[in-house]
């Protein structure tokens, strides 16, 4: 009955998610789509991307460093651990395959990749979760940790969308990594710290206010397209 459960109840629920959220860019992306292959790899590329993440994050944990530890440990853990980890190794995916593909022609496109990336990420975490978790742990990410990935994807895809078309792209770059890192760090350091638990409702002030930059960053590279006026 457990593993029925898993199946017909708990994989979906952990996948649902990050499906949503793809979708949901994919069709924000109005006037040149991308090709259905290149945002498959992505995906996948996001997929692997848990395994360094989870080996660095390991490894500091064996060192003592890790959210059960005082308020200045937990913040190391949280910005400089777990954020830096699981940022950068979207983020190599994101500069490594992405960006150099032909395709990735318009500000968008840093978005798109990102996201499709990010929610690779997302969905394995997500389905290891539920999995020890069970029903509660899949309504409770749905809500929360997946939508943290998306946003901080969104962050980071804003300004390599722009590093891709501007003089400085290596300070567009480094801006868009140290936004999602800061942005995921926030987060988690809020829930993660024991010391004051109260603190725990920044977390999802934090979230909500992170979702409300990301539409507007959405808005703006859909605006700067150049294909915009083509489509019209």
């Amino acid at each position: 009955m457990q593993i029925l459960n898993i199946l017909l109840i708990f994989i979906p629920l952990a996948l649902a998610p990050g499906v949503g959220i793809v979708f949901f860019i994919y069709f924000r992306d109005k006037f040149e789509k991308e090709p259905f292959r290149l945002l498959r790899n992505c995906f996948l590329f996001g997929m692997l991307s848990i395994v360094p993440a989870i080996f660095i994050e390991i490894g500091f944990g064996k060192l003592g460093i890790d959210e059960n530890q005082n308020l200045l440990k937990t913040l190391v853990y949280a910005f400089f651990v777990v954020g830096i980890a699981e940022e950068m190794s979207k983020f190599f995916f994101l500069r490594m395959y992405a960006y150099r593909k032909k395709d990735f022609n318009e500000p968008f496109d840093g978005i798109v990749y990102a996201i499709m990336i990010s929610m690779g990420f997302a969905t394995i975490e997500n389905v290891m979760y539920v999995i020890m978790g069970g029903l509660s742990a899949a309504v409770l990410r749905m809500f929360t940790a997946v939508p943290l990935h998306a946003v901080c994807a969104i962050f980071m895809g804003y300004f390599v969308g722009k590093a891709k078309f501007s003089k400085h792209p290596v300070l567009m770059m480094v801006l868009g990594c140290a936004m999602a890192v800061f942005m995921h760090g926030l987060y988690d350091f809020f829930l993660f710290q024991q010391e004051m638990t109260q603190l725990a409702i920044l977390s999802f002030v934090a979230l909500a206010a992170a979702v409300g930059i990301s539409f507007v960053a959405i808005n703006k590279s859909e605006k700067i397209s150049p294909f915009k006026t083509v489509a019209r």
